[in-house]
């Protein structure tokens, strides 16, 4: 199991497998498109997770607290 702050790096670099905005990081996936998917459904396991989340800091305005943890 990963802790909090590892959990945290890999959702700041996890890149989308697919689709549209496929190797993207999830941080950078417009809000209009993770509202779209929110309603079409998330996919099931770690990406559905992770998905849910960017939606969730994304919405309440939190991209910022993970640009620093970002590896470009």
């Amino acid at each position: 199991m990963l802790s909090n702050q590892e959990t945290f790096f890999k959702l700041a670099n996890y890149k989308m497998p697919y689709g549209k905005y496929k190797g993207r990081l999830l941080n950078d996936i417009p809000e209009p498109y993770l509202v779209w998917y929110s309603q079409k459904g998330f996919p099931a396991g770690e990406l559905g997770d992770f998905l849910k989340i960017i939606l969730e800091i994304k919405v309440n305005g939190l991209e910022y607290l993970l640009k620093p943890l970002e590896k470009r």
